[in-house]
């Protein structure tokens, strides 16, 4: 009999799973195939509150999804799947790709050990539908702007979804201590591969149809929901392009899963940019180092005095989540505001949110901080009044996520110093003047220029 192991990470699923495909068809019939997670404190131990209760959470519905045979051990993932193919006698242990920093350098390891004892760890596929690094310019090197990339990802396409395997018999071995999450500060989405497909089945009925208006304002619930799904590959991105068809709204949201494969590629080839600034030009942009006056934690406390801000910093810890557009506002606060690094603000985004992707995070507020690629231009500095009023006009989400404004006038809600009846008690005035520090963002950025 052969016994094979499906090392799962980012694919907390059994359909379209081609390493999983492939495991249990080196197994043969009569085989097993044992399914491993490894509790990774390198990986475990930064994450929030969010991300560990919905990680446990997907286990526990893959593991009920195969009949309680998830086998759960601790440790250096070298150590601990070199030990359980010794343990079982497996020749072959699967994986889906790793294209991440640290994934990629551990499954180096990995492979190394295995190695050692005449095992092999099989890569197959990718937590994409492309897998990053596929996708080159006419000169053989990564885009780096990302509509070109865009269209060379539409030319390049990916592999159908699969089904789930057929005749499949799970191994029988021990587990450690499953993980303990603590409980969330909030209410996160049902965990598992059923689940997502039940958020994805919402999605593509009537908020899909009007995706394209109705997603850059918080207060309509219009966006997919879907990000914590695909951060632990509950489903797959294939998965969702399938379904897509050619309507207008369909070719936005194809574009925001662009989006999150661009940054995977773009972190492929620059690892370093999970701290560091894509553009060496602005690296030196000036930040403000020392902050005696606690701006930063009045930020992460959504305390800052302007409802939007503060509206999505609450989410944001409540919920494990923060709506896209706001993330933007919030970043460009920080950033712009508040003149601090933005690798500050990435990394309370990675300790909180339940989606907590490090390409698409650290990319994401690059974006904002004028120094990545397809950098928002720095003079581009969101007024969080005017960007409320437009996005929020009714004040719906402000009020959801800011209860002191509750009885604040739609006029004034994004503004709310300036109503005749006074600001309401509790809340706080606004912590700097936004155009005095435009002025000064600027005047940065133009020092930076002319160095």
């Amino acid at each position: 009999m052969t016994t094979t192991i499906i090392w799962f990470r980012r694919d907390l699923r059994l359909v379209d799973h081609p390493a999983l495909t492939e495991a249990v068809q080196a197994a043969g019939p009569g085989g097993e195939v044992v399914a491993l997670f490894c509790v990774d404190d390198h990986l475990w131990g930064p994450a929030g509150a969010n991300r560990r209760a919905f990680l446990v959470g997907c286990l526990r519905a893959l593991d009920e999804s195969i009949g309680g045979r998830l086998v759960v051990r601790w440790g250096d993932p070298a150590a601990v799947v070199a030990s359980v193919a010794a343990e079982v006698g497996a020749r072959e242990v699967f994986v889906t790709g790793d294209f991440a920093p640290y994934g990629a350098l551990r499954d180096e390891r990995v492979a190394a050990v295995l190695r050692e004892a005449d095992r092999t760890l099989v890569r197959v596929g990718s937590p994409y539908a492309v897998a990053p690094g596929s996708v080159l310019n006419g000169s053989g090197l990564p885009y780096k702007v990302f509509t070109p990339f865009f269209k060379a990802w539409m030319s390049h396409g990916w592999a159908e979804a699969l089904p789930a395997p057929g005749a499949l018999q799970w191994a029988a071995l021990s587990s450690e201590q499953w993980p303990v999450a603590a409980a969330s500060a909030g209410h996160l989405p049902e965990p598992g591969e059923a689940a997502a497909w039940a958020r994805a089945n919402r999605f593509y009925g009537e908020p899909l149809a009007a995706y394209d208006e109705q997603r850059n304002h918080p207060g309509a619930e219009a966006t997919s929901g879907l990000a914590p799904y695909l951060k632990w590959g509950c489903l797959h991105p294939r998965q969702l392009l399938a379904e897509l068809g050619s309507s207008r709204a369909e070719a936005v949201f194809r574009s925001e899963l662009g989006w999150r494969e661009f940054y995977a590629d773009v972190l492929h080839h620059r690892p370093d940019t999970v701290r560091s600034a894509f553009n060496p030009a602005m690296a030196g942009m000036e930040v403000d180092v020392v902050d005696t006056d606690g701006l930063f934690q009045a930020w992460c406390d959504g305390r800052t005095g302007f409802p939007i801000v503060d509206a999505g910093m609450r989410q944001l810890v409540a919920e494990g989540f923060m709506h896209n557009r706001v993330r933007m506002l919030v970043a460009s606060f920080l950033v712009k505001d508040l003149h601090l690094d933005w690798t500050r603000g990435a990394r309370f985004f990675m300790e909180h949110l339940t989606d907590g992707d490090v390409a698409s995070n650290q990319h994401g507020w690059q974006w904002v901080a004028g120094t990545g690629t397809d950098a928002s231009p720095y003079f581009r500095i969101f007024n969080p009044v005017t960007q409320g009023e437009r996005f929020d006009p009714g004040g719906v989400y402000v009020r959801r996520w800011v209860p002191e404004l509750a009885a604040v006038g739609d006029r004034y809600v994004h503004h709310p110093w300036d109503d005749p009846a006074g600001a309401p008690p509790g809340y706080p005035a606004p912590m700097v003047d936004h155009a005095e520090e435009r002025v000064e963002a600027l005047r940065r950025y133009a020092v930076t220029r002319g160095r």
